[in-house]
C-alpha cells in the first residue's frame, strides 16, 4: 500500500529535482531516500523514476503518480489547515513568490493580511516570473504576485491585482529635468542600471526600447532594484523601476522620480494561483484582503 509519507518524498523529489535535496528536505539521509523510492517501485511492480548517475526525471508511470500525489497532498494540506481554522482564526503558512518589482505592493498585502489574521505565517521568496509559474505547478508555492501575461488560465487562477507604470530614477547630476515627465528616449541616453535580462521585468523594457528604436547605454545589471537605486544615489547611474516602488523609497535626496511616457507603458500584475476546490484557507483569506471575488 502507498502511504503518505511514499508521497511526501515523491512530491518533494519532483520539486526539487535532486535526490540529495529532497532527501534533506524529507529529513533523512540521500541513500535512505532512494532506498525508499526503490522499495515504491518494487511494490508497484514499475519503474518510477529514469534511472542515472543522478536524477534524470520521472518515467510516465512516474509522471502519472506525481499528479496523483499533488492532489492528495493538497487534500491533506487543506485538511491541516482546516483543523488548525476550526476554531475560526485562519492559521498556517502562506507560501508566497512575488516578482521583484511587486514587492512594494506584497508588503503592504502582508501587512493586511497580518492584521486581520495574526495567526498566518507567511514565507516570502522574490523570484522571476518562470519561476514562479514552475514553482506552483510543482507546489512549491501556495500563491504568486507576478506579471499575469503568459500565464494560462487553464493551468492557473489568474487574478488581475493592478497596472505596472515606469518611473526613471536618476541622479539630479543626470536628469533630463527635476520635476514632469521622461520620454523612453530620453531615458536611452542615460547611463542605466537595470535587472539582468532572465528577469521579466528586463524583458519588457528592453521590449520597449527596441520597439521604440532605441539602443538604451546599460553599464550594469543587477539580480534586484536595491543595487541599482544605490548607483542612482551615489550619482552613477539612471534606472527604472515600477510605480509602485516609489513609495518605498524614502528620502530621495539627490535623486530625481519621473514617471515614463511617450509611449505610455502598462502591464498587468496578477495573483495566480493553483486551481484547488476548495482553496487553502491562507490563499482565501490573502484574496480577501486584496479584494478578489469568487
Amino acid at each position: 500500500m502507498i502511504s503518505l509519507k511514499d508521497l511526501e518524498f515523491l512530491s518533494s523529489l519532483a520539486r526539487h529535482g535532486h535526490f540529495a535535496r529532497a532527501a534533506e528536505e524529507c529529513g533523512v539521509s540521500q541513500p535512505a531516500f532512494s532506498m525508499r523510492i526503490r522499495k515504491l517501485e518494487e511494490r508497484l511492480d514499475a519503474a518510477i523514476v529514469k534511472r542515472g548517475n543522478r536524477f534524470q526525471g520521472f518515467t510516465p508511470e512516474g509522471e502519472a503518480l506525481v499528479r496523483h500525489a499533488r492532489k492528495i497532498m493538497d487534500s491533506v494540506k487543506l485538511l491541516e489547515e482546516e483543523f488548525r481554522s476550526a476554531g475560526g482564526e485562519v492559521t498556517g503558512q502562506l507560501s508566497l513568490a512575488v516578482i521583484p518589482t511587486a514587492v512594494g505592493f506584497a508588503a503592504q498585502a502582508i501587512g493586511k493580511l497580518r492584521a486581520g489574521n495574526p495567526a498566518i505565517t507567511v514565507r516570502l521568496q522574490t523570484a522571476s516570473s518562470l519561476t514562479i509559474q514552475q514553482g506552483l505547478e510543482k507546489r512549491v508555492f501556495d500563491a504568486g504576485i507576478t506579471y499575469g501575461e503568459g500565464v494560462s488560465p487553464e493551468m492557473m487562477r489568474v487574478e488581475h491585482l493592478y497596472e505596472e507604470r515606469y518611473v526613471l530614477v536618476a541622479p539630479q547630476t543626470l536628469a533630463p529635468r527635476l520635476s514632469g515627465t521622461a520620454s523612453w528616449a530620453e531615458a536611452a541616453e542615460l547611463p542605466l542600471s537595470l535587472l539582468d535580462p532572465s528577469m521579466q521585468n528586463r524583458r519588457i523594457l528592453d521590449l520597449v526600447f527596441r520597439e521604440a528604436g532605441l539602443l538604451p547605454s546599460v553599464i550594469a545589471e543587477t539580480s534586484e532594484f536595491t543595487s541599482s537605486l544605490l548607483m542612482a544615489a551615489n550619482g552613477v547611474a539612471a534606472t527604472v523601476i515600477p510605480e509602485s516602488l516609489l513609495e518605498g523609497l524614502g528620502d530621495r535626496k539627490g535623486i530625481v522620480a519621473l514617471p515614463l511616457g511617450d509611449p505610455a507603458v502598462e502591464k498587468d500584475v496578477s495573483l495566480v494561483t493553483p486551481h484547488r476546490l476548495p482553496g487553502l484557507s491562507t490563499v482565501e483569506a490573502l484574496r480577501r484582503v486584496l479584494n478578489l471575488g469568487e
